[in-house]
């Protein structure tokens, strides 16, 4: 029995095929994932830099300076 050798022209169709099918529904999403990864991160942003205002407030120490 002569084993034939595999080649790369046998194994490459099968995941070229699969990886441009991703390809093509990530170009059709691509500009709704841009939108929703921006959304996020803004949203991200202001929750940050609301606790970073309400813990600065809980800290702040005010003093009071009196004349007798």
């Amino acid at each position: 029995m002569a084993q034939q050798r595999i080649s790369r022209d046998d194994l490459e169709p099968k995941p070229r095929s699969f990886q441009g099918g991703v390809v093509a529904k990530v170009e059709d999403r691509k500009q709704t994932i841009v939108t929703s990864a921006s959304a996020v991160a803004v949203v991200v942003l202001i929750v940050f830099f609301l606790l970073g205002r309400r813990s600065g407030r809980k800290k702040t120490t005010l003093v009071e300076i009196r004349r007798v």
